[in-house]
């Protein structure tokens, strides 16, 4: 599970096996025991929410916002 950044606490990663087929470009985003997932592309979009409430699911939108070519840069890197 490679984790790709780390901030305010939260670690942003993906699992090594994202299914088969490969699932679209995605991050999850922990801290806690609260997880969601946000689609990277072709726009930021949350995907799952399991503990995080709304005001710390706005956060973490600008987050990944803020970060999505580091992030897309790393799912491209492992996945290819």
């Amino acid at each position: 599970m490679p984790v790709i950044l780390r901030l305010n606490g939260f670690r942003f990663f993906f699992y090594s096996n994202e299914g088969n087929p490969l699932e679209p470009a995605h991050i999850h985003v922990s801290k806690a025991g609260a997880e969601a997932k946000f689609w990277l592309d072709p726009v930021v979009a949350l995907a799952r929410n399991d503990g995080f409430d709304s005001r710390t699911l706005k956060e973490l939108f600008i987050l990944v916002k803020l970060h999505k070519t580091t992030l897309l840069e790393a799912w491209n890197d492992y996945f290819s």
